[in-house]
């Protein structure tokens, strides 16, 4: 016997989906994407409890690396300049090669960490771009892993997470801690 077939006026309601998952955590994100946005990136000297707060896993005077609040996948990092700039070539020399290595340092801590098979590294710059914040630079780098486009994101254009972001920063706080002597 064949399945019973749904009737309705509207023509939207017959495609309308069966099953429906939840991230209430998501709807912060979506209120507030049309309002001014308040630079994540520019912040002063941080106690413990408000880098924890910010996601912050590594601050130096010219430079932080933070988790993504919103990530792409676990482990989603970005890395900015702590100048307000948007756009590399308004950098100077130190600031280049410190964001560099800041990059460099976070695929190395990240590697191990999450046994990711590899990563996307990348800037959005110019909101057409897709920058969220486009008047300040900052890079992601995003682990990777075989068969991550799994079918939620394909089917339901949604992410999978298996790790809260509270984990992953207490996973990375300590790695990155001492990473201020690795860049001297």
């Amino acid at each position: 016997m064949a399945p019973k077939q749904r009737t309705s006026s509207r023509p939207e309601a017959a495609a309308a989906p069966e099953f429906r998952l939840f991230a209430p955590w998501r709807f912060d994100y979506v209120k507030r994407s049309g309002a001014p946005k308040e630079c994540i990136f520019c912040f002063g000297p941080l106690i413990e409890a408000e880098r924890r707060k910010r996601l912050v896993v590594f601050d130096h005077r010219d430079a932080v690396v933070m988790l993504n609040r919103y990530p792409y996948t676990n482990g989603h990092l970005m890395v900015a300049p702590r100048r307000h700039v948007a756009s590399p070539e308004l950098l100077n020399r130190g600031e280049r090669n410190l964001v560099g290595d800041l990059i460099a340092k976070s695929v190395e801590v990240m590697r191990p960490l999450t046994n990711a098979s590899g990563f996307n590294l990348g800037a959005n710059l110019g909101r057409s771009a897709g920058a969220g914040f486009a008047d300040h630079l900052h890079w992601h780098v995003v682990p990777r892993y075989e068969g991550d486009a799994n079918f939620m994101t394909v089917l339901a254009s949604t992410r999978v997470l298996s790790q809260s972001l509270e984990d992953s920063f207490k996973s990375l706080r300590p790695l990155f801690k001492n990473a201020a002597a690795d860049l001297s």
